[in-house]
C-alpha cells in the first residue's frame, strides 16, 4: 500500500474549533468540563458528535453498552475496518482534552478524507467508548472491557453510582442504549490518540509519544478497623487509631514503589476515614492502593509486600485489616505493526518523537486483547490531567492528529 504523502495533513483550526465547541457541553467551574458518563450532559455531547459524523457522511452504530461507531465506507466490502477513537466522558473536574482529543481527532480524519476526496480500501470507524473514566461507575474502561470480554454485560449494567443508580438504567434513561451486540464487531486495527497525562514529552520538547506499552494496574481496597474513641480523654497507649495505621501503611506503599524505580508507581487516591469527626479517633479507614508498572511481576511483588506490611502494622497496633481487589489489568504490549505505523507517520511528517509507556489506563489497553492496537500521545502542559486546568496547544493537537491520520491511512490503504 502506498504511504500517505507528507503534505497530507488535517485541518488544525477545524479540530480546535470542534474541541472548543464540545467543551461548551458540561462546563466545569474552573475552565474544564464535568461531563460524567450517562449524565444528561454526556447525552448532549453524544448527540453533537453524532450530528457531526452524519454531516461527514458517516453511518452511526450503537451497541448495548452505548458505544458509538461512526463508519466511513471503504472500497473493499470484505475488508475489516480500521478503528480509531477514545472517549467523550470526563472526570467531575476534568479537562477539555482527555479522551475528547482522540474522538474528535478521529472525526477530523474523516472530514479531511472527504476534503481531499480520498478513498481507502478498509472502512474507517471512529469510536466513542462509554464510561472510560470510571468516576461515576467503577471500574474505568467499563464498556471497552465488556467489548473485549473482560467484563460481563449484566455485571456492568449492575454497577452503581454514589446515589445507587445503576449503569444499565442510566444508559436507557439518557437514550443511548443501542441494539447491536457488544463485542460483535471485528477490527483490522485500532488506534487511539490521547494527551500524555504526564510531563515527559513537554519536559523533553518532544512532539509525539509513540506508545509501545501500557502500564499494568492494581487497585487494592484496604480496610483497617480500629476503635472509635474520644480524642481528648483516651490515653495515647490505649488508642486504636485506624487513621494512624493507614498513614503507616501508606509510608510503606511509597517505599515499595520507590524500590522499583523508575517505572513503578504507587499511591492512594481514594481515602475515607470514619466517622470523620474532629474529636473522634478514627475507628475505620478505607483506602485504595494504586500500584502500576509495565512489568506484571513487579505489580505482584508490590501487592504482596504491601499486604504483608499492612498485616504487620495492624497486628502490632491491635487492629484488623482486610483487602479487596477492586480493579486492575495486566501490562500491555501494543502491536508492533501498529506502533510502527505511528513511528513511520511521525518521521514522515518531520515531528520529533520518542517511545513512551502509558502511565494511565486507556480503552486501547482492553481493545489490544481483540485487535492489533497502538496509541499516539501529544504533550500536555505540566503533565496535568484529571484537572480543569488541563491544557494543550493547538499545534500539539494538530501534530497528534496528523500522526494519527497518517498511521490510520497507512493501515487502511489509500486507493489510487
Amino acid at each position: 500500500m502506498a504511504a500517505p504523502a507528507a503534505n497530507m495533513t488535517i485541518n488544525g483550526d477545524r479540530l480546535w474549533d470542534s474541541l472548543m465547541e464540545m467543551a461548551k457541553i458540561g462546563p466545569g467551574i474552573a475552565g474544564g468540563n464535568n461531563r460524567q458518563t450517562l449524565t444528561d450532559e454526556d447525552g448532549e455531547g453524544r448527540a453533537l458528535f453524532q450530528r457531526w459524523c452524519e454531516e461527514a457522511g458517516c453511518t452511526m452504530g450503537l451497541d448495548t453498552m452505548g458505544n458509538m461507531f461512526a463508519r466511513r465506507e471503504g472500497t473493499d466490502p470484505d475488508a475489516l475496518p480500521v478503528y480509531v477513537g477514545s472517549h467523550l466522558d470526563t472526570q467531575p473536574t476534568g479537562g477539555k482534552y482527555d479522551g475528547v482529543l482522540g474522538v474528535l481527532g478521529g472525526l477530523e480524519i474523516l472530514r479531511t478524507l472527504n476534503d481531499m476526496n480520498i478513498k481507502t480500501r478498509h472502512p474507517i470507524v471512529v469510536t466513542n467508548w462509554t464510561n472510560e473514566e470510571g468516576t461515576r461507575f467503577a471500574p474505568a474502561m467499563l464498556a471497552s472491557g465488556v467489548f473485549a470480554g473482560v467484563h460481563r454485560q449484566d455485571w456492568a449494567y449492575d454497577r452503581e453510582d454514589a446515589e445507587g443508580k445503576k449503569f444499565g438504567d442510566e444508559l436507557v434513561r439518557i437514550g443511548w442504549k443501542g441494539d447491536e451486540e457488544v463485542g460483535a464487531r471485528k477490527m483490522h486495527a485500532f488506534f487511539e490518540l490521547h494527551i500524555e497525562q504526564g510531563p515527559i514529552l513537554e519536559a523533553e520538547g518532544v512532539d509525539i509519544g509513540v506508545v509501545t506499552h501500557g502500564q499494568g494496574l492494581s487497585w487494592t481496597q484496604v480496610t483497617v478497623t480500629g476503635k472509635e474513641a474520644h480524642t481528648g480523654s483516651t490515653p495515647m497507649p490505649m488508642r486504636k487509631n485506624a487513621g494512624l495505621a493507614m498513614a503507616r501503611i501508606l509510608e510503606k506503599v511509597e517505599e515499595i514503589a520507590l524500590s522499583h524505580a523508575p517505572h513503578a508507581v504507587g499511591a492512594a487516591g481514594h481515602i475515607d476515614v470514619y466517622p470523620n469527626s474532629r474529636n473522634v479517633i478514627p475507628g475505620k479507614a478505607v483506602f485504595t492502593v494504586d500500584f502500576r508498572s509495565p512489568e506484571l511481576a513487579v505489580i505482584k511483588d508490590m501487592e504482596e509486600r504491601m499486604k504483608a506490611a499492612a498485616r504487620d502494622i495492624c497486628a502490632h497496633m491491635g487492629m484488623e485489616v482486610a483487602f479487596e481487589k477492586v480493579g486492575g489489568f495486566d501490562p500491555v504490549d501494543f502491536d508492533e505493526g501498529c506502533v510502527g505505523a505511528i513511528r513511520n507517520a511521525a518521521e514522515r511528517l518531520g515531528y520529533s518523537h520518542r517511545n513512551i509507556i502509558s502511565g494511565a489506563g486507556h480503552d486501547a489497553c482492553w481493545i489490544n486483547r481483540v485487535a492489533p492496537t497502538a496509541m499516539v500521545m501529544c504533550p500536555c502542559v505540566d503533565g496535568l490531567s484529571h484537572n480543569e486546568a488541563e491544557e494543550i496547544s493547538k499545534d500539539w493537537a494538530k501534530a497528534g492528529a496528523d500522526v494519527l491520520f497518517h498511521a490510520v491511512l497507512e493501515t487502511a490503504g489509500i486507493v489510487e
